[in-house]
Parts: structure tokens; sequence; C-alpha cells
């Protein structure tokens, strides 16, 4: 969409776009909500992409945002990719949802654990990491 076809109001459902803007458990939810907010060229709508290009974890949502407000023509730089961890101290995390677990547990309990235990986490990476998620998550399991 270019910036001619963009709408000048904002959406009647914004409170809930917004919201789902800034939801940790659910990247997918945060990237609909962007391509949505994408459409109406507001200050509102400008500030929540300003914030998810700047701050989210997961760069195909920061890019998204990038995208939306070049769009709009505001004068953005595209981010670049997090180097590092996405989330503060998720080794020690996944050190303590393994030792959490009885010996000789298997990589999926690991991984529904940290499912259940932190969500956020367990979608983050796999926003970021996309189809290598699993050998990802895999290697670091058998490593901690």
């Amino acid at each position: 969409m270019n910036n001619k076809e963009a709408k000048i109001e904002l959406p009647e459902n914004y409170d809930e776009l917004k919201r789902a803007a800034s939801r940790t458990s659910s990247w997918r939810d945060r990237l609909d909500a962007i391509d949505e907010l994408g459409q109406w060229k507001s200050s509102q709508t400008i500030e929540i992409l300003k914030n998810r290009m700047s701050n989210d974890p997961v760069y195909k949502i920061r890019k998204a945002a990038f995208h939306r407000l070049q769009a709009f023509g505001e004068n953005v730089q595209l981010p670049p990719q997090i180097k590092g961890d996405l989330v503060k101290g998720v080794t020690k995390i996944l050190v303590r949802i393994k030792k959490s677990l009885p010996e000789g547990h298997t990589y999926e309990e690991f991984k529904e654990k940290l499912k259940k235990m932190r969500v956020d986490v367990y979608d983050t990476y796999e926003g970021d990491k996309g189809a290598d998620f699993d050998n990802w998550l895999k290697t670091l399991w058998l490593g901690l």
C-alpha cells in the first residue's frame, strides 16, 4: 500500500489492534496487527509502528513496521537485526526448565514445558528462527 492509499482515520478495532501489537505471547498476532495498522495513517498508528520497529524482538515484525512507516512517507531507517540473545537471560531460563524435568526427559517434553512456562520466550524465538526453530532449540537443549 502506498502513502496515497492509506486511510486517515482509525480503524474501528483500533484498541484491539493496539493490544495485539504488543502481545508478547504471539508474534503472529503482532505481525497481523502491524499489517492492519499500516493501512491507517494517523499519529496513533505511526507511534505504534515506530515502537514495534524499534523494540520488537522478532526481526520480521520490526521490518514489517519499517516498511509500513516508509509507505506512509516517514523518515525511518531499517533497524538492524538484534545480535545475541533476543530475551535477556534466555540460557538461565532454559537451564531452569531443563532442571525441572526428570532425568532422561525427551526434547519434546522440554519443548512443551518451555511453551507452557515461558510462552513469550518460545514465541519470540519461534518467530525469529522460523523453520530453523526446532534445530536451534534442540541444539541448545543438548548443550545445556
